[in-house]
């Protein structure tokens, strides 16, 4: 079975950011039955304290994994996460937008994306958009799959452990699914480079030099022909 890299960007500044982060890509990981490795940049390890290392490493994370996932929340995206869609989407890196913010945003009116025009219309990329709070209602309810008496089987009548395994499993693996369809829909678009071999390297080598601060030194040499193989090995390029 070919193994996928996913690429998990989004918000990783509070204690929400960080479990929802992990619990999602864990169960990515777990339902797809290791088709999909979801890379966090919050469980990284750091060289350094230095911020132009932390841009640089999450960078280079983008561009050597084969699929991206990104948290689109939120009444304003997060800025370092457009950062990275930009990257993803310069290389023509298959995406996945998830939105679960049931709040209106953005400026594309009733029809459009929750979210700045800018960041829409971009080839290789599906959005997986819903009402988090309708998702969590309905794993939370009793009786349901996933419900108290599902969680009172387990863990017998007041048994917390159950309870909260319970609707956290169906909840995330509900999101993890609808995530999973789209990544397998998604990586197997045509890529927008088609068969010009010149025209990719080009990129991935510009992709190298232009955010400058030491980031080709990070990429190092061969970085750019070992990501490129990779991806043609598993037919994403």
């Amino acid at each position: 079975m070919t193994t996928f890299t996913v690429y998990f960007a989004g918000d990783l500044f509070d204690h929400k950011h960080l479990a929802g982060n992990a619990i999602l890509a864990e169960a990515i990981d777990r339902r797809s039955a290791g088709r999909y490795a979801c890379v966090v940049p919050q469980d990284l390890e750091q060289a350094s304290e230095r911020m132009v290392d932390i841009r640089n490493q999450d960078l280079k994370q983008v561009m050597a994994c084969d699929l991206a996932l990104f948290n689109f929340d939120g009444t304003d995206l997060d800025s370092g996460t457009v950062v990275e869609f930009m990257m993803a989407k310069m290389l023509d890196i298959p995406s996945v937008l998830l939105r679960s913010d049931f709040r209106a945003s953005g400026d594309q009116e009733r029809e459009g994306d929750d979210w700045n025009l800018m960041c829409s219309f971009y080839p290789r990329s599906k959005k997986v958009q819903f009402n988090a709070m309708a998702w969590y209602q309905d794993a939370r309810q009793t009786g349901g799959p996933g419900g108290l008496q599902d969680a009172m089987k387990a863990d017998g009548p007041g048994g917390p452990g159950g309870l909260q395994d319970a609707w956290r499993d169906r909840l995330y693996g509900r999101i993890a699914d609808a995530v999973i369809e789209a990544l397998d829909a998604v990586r197997t678009e045509p890529c927008a480079f088609g068969d010009d071999e010149a025209r990719v390297r080009t990129v991935y080598e510009w992709a190298t030099r232009f955010p400058g601060s030491g980031f080709d030194a990070v990429c190092g040499p061969g970085f750019v022909e070992k990501t490129i193989e990779n991806k043609r090995r598993k037919g994403l390029l």
